[in-house]
C-alpha cells in the first residue's frame, strides 16, 4: 500500500514546484508530473506510467481533480478504472472525496461536472474574444510568444544542440526542435 502523487501544468512555462511539494507533504512516496494539457489522456506519458504501476491498496494523490483529468467524463473513466483495480483517489483541494464512498463518488462527480464546465467557459470566452478582434479587423495571433526565438537562433549559431539549448533555456526540446524547424523554414 504505497501513496503516490501526480502532478500536472499545461504549458512549458508553469512551474510544478508548489503541486510537488504539496504531494511529498501529502507523504507522496514518488510524483510523477508533466507539463501537458490535462484536456485528455493522450500524450500524457508520465501519467499512463503511473496508472501502470498502481496497485491494488495504493492511493493516488492530486493537488486538484483537474490536474487529473479536465473533463468529465475522462475523470470518472479513470476514477472508475482506478476503483475497480482497488486503487483510491484523493485530491488535496477537494477533501470531500472519498472514492471508496458513494458520497465520496458523488462529489467526485460534482467536482468533475464544474472542472468540465469552467473549461468550456474559458474556451467560448476565448473564441468570443478571438471573434470580436476579427470583427474590428485585427488579426488574432494568438498570445505573445513566450519563448524568445532569437536567443534559440543565437543558442543554435553558437554550435549548441537543441539538449543543450533546451537545457538552458529551460524549455522542452520538441520546443527547439520546432523553434529551430521554424527558423530554418524561415531562412529558405
Amino acid at each position: 500500500m504505497s501513496i503516490y502523487g501526480y502532478a500536472r501544468v499545461s504549458t512549458d512555462d508553469q512551474d510544478l514546484t508548489i503541486q510537488r511539494e504539496a504531494l511529498k507533504a501529502a507523504g507522496c512516496e514518488v510524483v510523477r508530473e508533466e507539463k501537458v494539457s490535462g484536456g485528455s489522456r493522450e500524450g500524457r506519458k508520465e501519467l499512463e506510467t503511473l496508472l501502470a504501476f498502481l496497485r491494488r491498496g495504493d492511493t493516488l494523490i492530486v493537488t486538484k481533480l483537474d490536474r487529473l483529468a479536465r473533463s468529465t467524463l475522462d475523470m470518472l473513466t479513470l476514477i472508475t478504472e482506478l476503483g475497480k483495480r482497488g486503487v483510491g483517489v484523493r485530491s488535496l483541494a477537494e477533501r470531500d472525496i472519498d472514492t471508496t464512498t458513494a458520497a465520496g463518488k458523488l462529489m467526485l462527480t460534482v467536482f468533475a461536472a464544474v472542472a468540465q464546465f469552467e473549461r468550456e467557459r474559458i474556451k467560448e470566452r476565448q473564441a468570443e474574444g478571438i471573434r470580436k478582434a476579427k470583427e474590428k479587423g485585427d488579426v488574432y495571433k494568438g498570445g505573445k510568444p513566450r519563448i524568445d526565438r532569437a536567443e534559440v537562433a543565437r543558442l543554435k549559431a553558437e554550435g549548441l544542440n537543441p539538449t543543450q539549448i533546451a537545457a538552458k533555456l529551460g524549455i522542452n526540446r520538441v520546443t527547439v526542435y520546432r523553434l529551430t524547424a521554424e527558423l530554418d523554414g524561415k531562412a529558405t
